[in-house]
Parts: C-alpha cells; sequence; structure tokens
C-alpha cells in the first residue's frame, strides 16, 4: 500500500509545473487560454528544451508578458507568433516550419541517426574480420576443437 502511495506521488511530481504566475495571467478566462496555447508552442530561449509556458527564467516570463501584452492590443494567435519571430528567429518555436531555413533543425537528428547506424555497420566489420584473423591464426586442431565447442552449444 505504501508503494503506490510512493507511486502516486512521484507520478504527481513528474507532471509540468507551470512557470505561470498569479499575477501574469489575465483576467478574461478566454484571452488568457488563448496565451497558454501559445505559450505552449514558444521555446524558451535559455533552457531551449521547455515551452516559455513551464519555463521559470526571466527571458521567459518576459516572453509570458510580452505575448499576453499583444493579445491585450488585440492581436490574433497567428500575429503574436509572427512577431516573436521576427524577433527571435523560427528557433523561438518549438515545432518550426519545415523550410530550407529550417532544415538542418528537422533534418539533423536524421543526421544524426544516419551517422551511428553507420558507425555501427564499420565496427560490425572490424568486428567480423577480427574474428576472421583470429580464425586464420588457429591450427588445425584448434579449429577442429572450436568447431566441436560451437557444435554443443
Amino acid at each position: 500500500m505504501r508503494i503506490h502511495f510512493a507511486l502516486a506521488l512521484f507520478a504527481l511530481l513528474a507532471l509540468p509545473a507551470h512557470a505561470v504566475e498569479p499575477g501574469e495571467a489575465l483576467k478574461d478566462p478566454a484571452l488568457e487560454a488563448r496565451a497558454r496555447t501559445i505559450s505552449g508552442e514558444l521555446r524558451c530561449l535559455v533552457c531551449q528544451n521547455q515551452s516559455i509556458d513551464d519555463s521559470q527564467a526571466a527571458l521567459a516570463k518576459d516572453l509570458r508578458l510580452l505575448v499576453r501584452e499583444r493579445l491585450s492590443a488585440g492581436d490574433s494567435d497567428d500575429a503574436v507568433k509572427a512577431y516573436l519571430v521576427a524577433r527571435y528567429g523560427d528557433f523561438v518555436l518549438l515545432k518550426p516550419p519545415f523550410k530550407t531555413e529550417t532544415l538542418l533543425l528537422w533534418g539533423a537528428p536524421f543526421a544524426v541517426l544516419a551517422l551511428g547506424a553507420l558507425g555501427l555497420v564499420v565496427a560490425a566489420r572490424r568486428r567480423r574480420g577480427a574474428l576472421i584473423e583470429m580464425t586464420e591464426e588457429l591450427s588445425e586442431e584448434e579449429k577442429t576443437r572450436l568447431a566441436e565447442l560451437i557444435k554443443e552449444q
């Protein structure tokens, strides 16, 4: 029973903690919901792996306030994002659009995977070559004994 309680407690702690402070929230619930949605789609430029909605960095707070300011001024969601992209580039978006300028952002994970696979293939070939060289150095008696051991397993 205690372990279930502990697991439930750890699961609750693992939920994302939103960094929006009470003073930042807009009085209009519809505008606040839009601000939270937009903030969830923008990258914290300090943390880089969190949205500004989740980040506690000072710059993230400034960006959250800026989003709310622009929404209060009557900007659409797309206009707010376009304003931030114009200032900070596509990197400010957690899901940047696919275009030539962001090709590196989209292609880098696949390039890393391809290089890793190539490295594994090269390592496997070297290991196989080393095993072949080792068996070539064995005497006929050792080769026979090795073949018997392999058959036993």
